[in-house]
């Protein structure tokens, strides 16, 4: 008894496959096959990584339409201090939103990469 305590640690180490990749070990492929379901190769991380790329997408849509339309209402003001001001608001805003959206791309892509090895694409 106390010899294989004492070589177990021994084992464990050298055990090439010591890395577990639910992914490929969890045997869901073979399962889903068995189902009936074809997977071609889709993970529950690469839906997730292309809707927040989507998502992320099109919020960089809208404050890029903000700032167009900020631009277009700050030419078309003839002079109007009033419709200057909120046009330069607007961009202002609109850049901090692009920023935001930015550094959210930037953190999903770290988080996603560091925790699933799925990339957003």
């Amino acid at each position: 008894m106390l010899s294989f305590s004492l070589f177990t640690p021994v084992l464990a180490q050298n055990n090439k496959d010591a890395n577990y990749d639910f992914a490929k070990d969890a045997g869901l492929n073979k399962t889903s096959e068995a189902a009936g379901y074809d997977t071609n190769g889709k993970t529950v991380n690469s839906y997730i990584s292309q809707i927040i790329t989507i998502v992320l997408s099109m919020i960089g849509v809208v404050f890029l339409g903000f700032t167009i339309y900020a631009g277009i209402t700050w030419m078309t003001a003839q002079g109007n201090e009033e419709k200057v001001s909120r046009a330069k608001e607007m961009i202002t805003e609109s850049i901090i939103g692009i920023i935001i959206v930015l550094a959210a791309y930037a953190i999903s892509y770290f988080v996603l990469k560091a925790t699933t090895g799925s990339l957003i694409q």
